[in-house]
């Protein structure tokens, strides 16, 4: 009897038969940029920041952590600024979790999330498993299949009065970046949460406005963010949010008892506490993300122009034969599901290097 026997006859949700869990290749290759981690370690003085951190906590691992992350919760308000309170944070294990609170305090049975497809693939997934409907909204528009616009998503709102609606800024896996007006124009056109999904925000170019400037007197807002990314932290699962005082009292609701441990808590403080360091390889990694979009375009493909820390590119004749190709040359790059289309992190120069010459190559064995 397999596993698969077993799985076939337990009393699974209807919902999830058929299903397929999420999860990028975990390869063990030279150069891995397909799930747009940092690339560069955590600098030594980070390390030895968080190790005493955890060092102070390990004793008192016999008692619950502060359930209401006090501390992390002041510290994540000073980095992010525009007067936020440490009453207008929230954090969890991930933005993903954020995410989570979020459907299951405002979505769930008989609600609806629209998002604007293609957009981060978790958004779908985390709100079909908390029981609600999931709205595939559409981009695209005289700025290309990529752009949306306030009238296309105002629209979309009105045709479907989702109790959730979901931004990303800069969007994953597209890159790009969202003109405040179409958060501002979504948020006055529905009478649901809007969540803009800022994972990417550090990376963004310069003069690109975040949508915390729009939260003072937008209650039903949240901006959520993470450390997996600009942090370097992806390993510590460390996100977090910006909402108004009474949404983040919806998410103690729903969120799990003492959901934070304590050496979480602790080492998100400690990488704050640095976080000039930590963040001192965010310029390093724009650089090469434009290196990538500028060879790219040399190699006559169709590089989208990005704020965040990975490049999608079009015109492949068949992506799956490009992308094993680069795997064959030991780097691996993520196949995001959208014809003709390859999405690439942008690494360390010497991991650029690696995939441009693998890519080169790629394209001459394939042509």
């Amino acid at each position: 009897m397999t596993s698969t026997d077993v799985f076939a006859r337990l009393p699974l949700r209807d919902d999830l038969r058929g299903r397929t869990p999420y999860g990028a290749p975990q390869l063990d290759v030279p150069v891995r940029l397909n799930t747009n981690e940092n690339s560069y370690d955590v600098p030594p003085e980070v390390v030895e920041a968080v190790v005493e951190a955890l060092q102070e906590q390990v004793p008192h691992l016999n008692r619950y952590p502060d359930r209401e992350f006090a501390a992390l919760r002041a510290d994540l308000a000073r980095y992010l600024g525009h007067d936020l309170a440490p009453d207008q944070v929230w954090a969890a294990n991930g933005s993903n979790e954020v995410l989570q609170h979020v459907l299951q305090a405002f979505g769930g049975p008989g609600r609806t999330a629209l998002g604007f497809t293609p957009a981060y693939s978790m958004h779908p997934i985390i709100t079909t498993c908390t029981g609600a409907d999931w709205i595939d909204g559409l981009r695209g528009g005289d700025g290309g299949a990529f752009e949306l616009t306030a009238a296309r998503a105002v629209e979309q709102v009105q045709r479907h009065d989702p109790d959730v609606v979901f931004l990303c800024s800069p969007n994953n896996p597209t890159g790009t970046a969202l003109d405040l007006d179409v958060v501002a124009a979504v948020y006055e056109a529905t009478r649901g949460v809007v969540v803009v999904d800022e994972a990417y925000a550090e990376f963004a170019r310069a003069g690109t406005p975040s949508a915390l400037t729009l939260l003072p007197g937008r209650e039903r807002l949240v901006i959520s963010r993470t450390m997996s990314k600009a942090f370097a932290l992806a390993g510590a699962r460390l996100g977090y949010a910006a909402a108004d005082r009474g949404v983040c009292d919806a998410f103690r609701l729903v969120r799990l008892p003492y959901h934070l441990s304590a050496l979480t808590q602790a080492a998100g403080r400690a990488a704050l506490w640095h976080a000039d360091v930590l963040l001192s390889t965010v310029e390093a990694i724009k650089a090469q993300r434009d290196r990538i979009v500028a060879s790219l375009a040399a190699l006559g493909l169709e590089p989208v122009p990005s704020d965040a820390n990975f490049v999608l590119f079009g015109g492949l004749a068949d992506e799956q034969v490009v992308w094993r190709g680069l795997l064959s040359h030991g780097v691996l790059v993520r196949d995001v599901g959208i014809p003709h289309h390859l999405r690439v992190t942008a690494g360390t120069p010497d991991e650029t290097t690696a995939f441009l010459t693998a890519l080169r190559a790629t394209l001459e064995e394939t042509r």
